[in-house]
């Protein structure tokens, strides 16, 4: 932390320098110090941790009189925080802007093997000042904690937001017709060699999240933006245009990376070896003309706990994740029934769990499920077969 208040302190000397007046010669020597400072925005491709999939972005400011060299972070973040993982299924989870060394941070990006592009700003002296010092305001203890969120407010959007509002004119970003993914069409380009985690996203999102997107909300993944900024130009008062990106450079090639193998088998195949185990324990009560409780009791519970969450998501702060149709499918209900189900009570669950299976195989027509969810629905329809037969119209003999 030491470290990063003395860069901090350096920083704020810097900038002294750039404000600071001489006399009659005060706006030659600002603009002769601002040419010698380089601002870019970087961008960094995935590695394998979990938080990584989907890249980074950050902004450097190089000044190459002094050899200052640092890097400007939106995605730092405590994990260790009170309620971390609960306050993030709120969305209520808090990032903060960082500095470090840009030599440091490129390190540890090549330990990775991700490569590291800097896209340098066509910028005039007075458009570095304006970001200079709005980095500077960002940084003050009140100001560099933010509520993160990863579709709309992130450590892409951050910078992009920075740049655009310190530019002299506006940026114009050359449109992308052939290109108008929904989030989740985004966030499966990135989750290929991640099925679980491609799942558990999936989960979560709503129908919200199948939307087509527009340029600007594109923005948040940091290879969008890079893709974006490339062909972006800014627009001054006047009507002169100049293109926003003077020069692209690789700071850091892409080395090799090791995937690290997760859960043997993907979400489809366990699915279908469920319903597999499902459709035998079926044929096998009806040979005997009784109903397994216990499987019942166990599809239930698994379920409602799931269910528990899924509900919780509706309350969230993430916009993606309310109207979520596979509530439908997992929800609580079934935490409420399964007293009477294993004790063979009459029970009206069966005739709720048909109506919400119907109802969630209709809603895929709206929403784009989880991989697997319309096996699971089938397993849980052959169930409410199996009950509706009422094979324990008799007690059973102990």
């Amino acid at each position: 932390m030491k470290q990063i208040e003395n860069i901090f302190r350096t920083f704020c000397v810097v900038l002294a320098l750039l404000f600071l007046p001489l006399g009659s010669h005060a706006d030659a020597a600002e603009a002769s110090a601002a040419d010698s400072i380089e601002i870019g925005l970087v961008t960094c491709t995935p590695h394998e941790e979990i938080y990584s999939l989907y890249g980074h972005t950050a902004l450097r400011y190089h000044d190459l009189r002094t050899g200052e060299d640092l890097v400007f972070n939106y995605g730092v973040f405590n994990y260790q925080q009170p309620f971390f993982v609960l306050r993030f299924v709120f969305g209520k989870t808090d990032y903060e802007l960082g500095i470090a060394s840009f030599k440091g941070f490129c390190e540890y990006y090549r330990e990775w093997g991700s490569q590291v592009t800097e896209q340098l700003l066509d910028l005039r002296p007075e458009e570095k000042r304006n970001i200079a010092l709005a980095l500077e305001i960002n940084w003050r203890p009140e100001n560099r904690i933010y509520r993160y969120n990863f579709f709309y407010d992130n450590c892409a959007t951050r910078p992009r937001d920075i740049i655009e509002r310190n530019v002299l004119g506006r940026v114009v970003y050359q449109p992308r017709f052939d290109y108008m993914p929904s989030y989740r069409d985004m966030i499966h380009q990135h989750t290929l060699l991640h099925p679980w985690a491609a799942f558990g996203n999936d989960l979560l999102l709503g129908v919200k999240s199948d939307r087509k997107t527009t340029q600007r909300e594109q923005h948040f993944l940091p290879e969008n933006l890079q893709y974006d900024f490339d062909r972006a130009q800014i627009v001054a008062p006047d009507g002169t245009t100049r293109q926003l990106v003077k020069e692209r450079r690789v700071i850091v090639e892409a080395g090799v990376q090791f995937v690290e193998t997760g859960f043997p088998i993907d979400p489809l195949p366990c699915f279908l070896l469920l319903l597999g185990v499902s459709l035998a324990i079926a044929a096998y009560e009806w040979r005997r003309r009784q109903t397994l409780r216990w499987w019942d009791a166990l599809l239930m519970l698994a379920t409602g706990l799931v269910g528990c969450m899924i509900t919780v998501m509706f309350f969230s702060e993430h916009p993606t994740t309310s109207t979520n149709l596979q509530v439908l499918l997992f929800n609580p209900l079934p935490l409420f029934f399964i007293r009477k189900v294993l004790r063979r009570h009459p029970t009206r669950y069966w005739n709720l769990s048909f109506v919400c299976i119907v109802l969630f195989l209709l809603g895929s027509l709206l929403q784009d499920y989880a991989e697997g969810m319309e096996i699971l629905a089938l397993c849980l329809l052959s169930r409410v077969i199996v009950n509706k037969m009422k094979f324990n119209t008799k007690p059973v003999r102990k």
